[in-house]
């Protein structure tokens, strides 16, 4: 499968997958969908999304600098804004929780440190799958 130019495997050996027209980045995570899908039309859920994002930090920047007339420009970025993007999200109907999921196959030290840092700056808890 041809995902276009700059397309390299997944460093983990998962397989983007094509379904409904929507990329996944495994197979695992196509089902999890599928099944979301039906536990939605059950009515057990409400608002499924998929790859929502969550910022985490902003980015790092120089001091800004003043110009000759008294303008303000903004200092070059030391480092970029992170973020942690959920796989999906959702409500659960009984409880009207607020769920983020993650299909998980290997759990990578930048995941588990966003993973820290969302629940300490938002209070939210990556439920895995």
């Amino acid at each position: 499968m041809n995902f276009g130019h700059g397309y390299k495997p997944s460093k983990y050996g998962s397989k983007k997958i094509v379904y409904n027209g929507e990329v996944f980045h495994s197979k695992k995570e196509m089902n999890r969908y599928r099944e979301l899908l039906l536990i939605q039309r059950a009515g057990r859920i409400h608002g499924l999304e998929r790859q929502v994002k969550f910022d985490l930090t902003p980015p790092v920047r120089e001091p800004d600098k003043t110009g000759p007339r008294g303008g303000k420009k903004p200092g070059k970025v030391i480092l970029p804004a992170s973020s942690y993007i959920a796989d999906f999200t959702y409500y659960r109907t009984d409880t009207g929780d607020f769920v983020v999921e993650d299909c998980k196959g290997y759990r990578t030290p930048e995941y588990i440190l966003k993973k820290k840092f969302l629940y300490y700056l938002r209070g939210i808890m990556i439920y895995e799958t």
